[in-house]
């Protein structure tokens, strides 16, 4: 069964769809796909995030011990700054994305839910002889997204605070009506983006203080359908979809925005040192339009003809219609000799040819 968001019972009462997504059941539309799409692309949109997991470290050797285990730079950050990576295993594969937020108090590692147990026992069992108190906050607290270019205008007007100018994954202590949240910027389809955190039981209350002004900037409450089509149209991989505990982060694409190669050791390292030395992975992530009403569903294997043989050469992680296109787009692994622009590929009887991403000016992260 898959996990549920806390706010269900008012998506519900508004006529949303549900789906899962993250292993979580969210609103996957509203009312329809058009609307909420060009709120999110043209305009500002709320989204309901909680598919996360939060976990929170304590104590003196908080911030050495997390900076061991992820590939993040976690021993440099000061309060108010934050950092995505990777939790690895010895092997180099994904074992979770770990974003890092650094209190003065505390360090607040976010994850997903879908991977929450086996992500805190794993953080748990390597401490030993660290003096570290691992607390499970994920029932405590909650996450809603705003996202467009409006997003900015949003915030500053609930919050007096301007994501447009701090680094990405920087923080701010914020007071909305009567609901203390924590504000971080993030970045989406090429534009400053927000994530809310706050404790749960406001969550309900601050979904409507922002659903209102999102209203009044021509937006509107997004569903994970059109989510999902901008950050297939941005290139943005998506954990648990794209990559997991089958990937190595130059398979992903991700050994640029997601490891830091100054830190000290971390587990899974001498891995992904091996692999950077090498230069190249045998396949790689890679983005794809099908030339078909319809997309092909995940897993669906790659295949192309060499030396008149038809050859399997890759497999699609997931996919979505994409308004700028016209056409369904999507993500999958394609071995490194099939995955130039413009290579053509079979995906069970549809057409996929390898492209740029649509919105490729720059890549973003979720």
């Amino acid at each position: 069964m898959p996990l549920e968001s806390p706010l269900l019972d008012l998506h519900r009462s508004a006529g949303a769809e549900l789906a899962e997504y993250f292993g979580t059941l969210l609103p996957e539309q509203y009312k329809t796909f058009a609307a909420e799409y060009a709120a999110a692309r043209d305009a500002v949109a709320l989204i309901d995030s909680n598919y996360r997991a939060c976990f929170s470290f304590s104590g003196p050797d908080a911030q050495r011990y997390l900076n061991a285990i992820l590939t993040s730079n976690v021993r440099d950050l000061a309060a108010g700054q934050g950092a995505v990576g990777l939790l690895l295993t010895a092997q180099g594969h994904i074992s979770a994305e770990v974003e890092t937020l650094r209190l003065p108090d505390r360090l607040l590692a976010i994850s997903h839910a879908l991977v929450r147990d086996r992500t805190f026992s794993t953080f748990d069992k390597f401490i030993i002889m660290d003096d570290v108190t691992l607390e499970d906050f994920t029932q405590l607290l909650g996450t809603l997204d705003l996202v467009g270019p409006q997003a900015a205008a949003v915030v500053s007007q609930v919050a007096g605070v301007d994501i447009t100018a701090g680094v990405p994954f920087s923080h701010f202590d914020a007071t909305i009506g009567s609901i203390s949240c924590r504000i971080v910027c993030h970045s989406f389809a090429n534009q400053p983006a927000a994530m809310l955190i706050t404790s749960r039981e406001s969550l309900a209350e601050l979904w409507q203080i922002l659903l209102d002004r999102v209203r009044a900037y021509a937006g509107g409450p997004a569903g994970m359908r059109a989510v999902n089509s901008l950050r297939l149209e941005s290139g943005t991989a998506w954990f648990g979809h794209d990559y997991d505990d089958k990937n190595i982060p130059h398979e992903a694409g991700l050994e640029h925005s997601h490891i830091s190669y100054e830190k000290g050791c971390y587990t899974g390292q001498e891995i992904v040192e091996r692999v950077r030395s090498r230069g190249h992975v045998n396949r790689r992530l890679t983005e794809m339009k099908f030339l078909a009403e319809t997309s092909p569903a995940p897993q669906t294997k790659l295949t192309a003809t060499v030396n008149d043989a038809v050859t399997e050469v890759g497999y699609v992680t997931s996919s979505g219609f994409s308004p700028l296109l016209a056409l369904p787009l999507g993500l999958g692994y394609v071995r490194r000799e099939h995955s130039a622009i413009g290579k053509r590929l079979d995906a069970s009887g549809i057409i996929a040819e390898v492209v740029l991403p649509p919105l490729s000016e720059k890549k973003v992260t979720a």
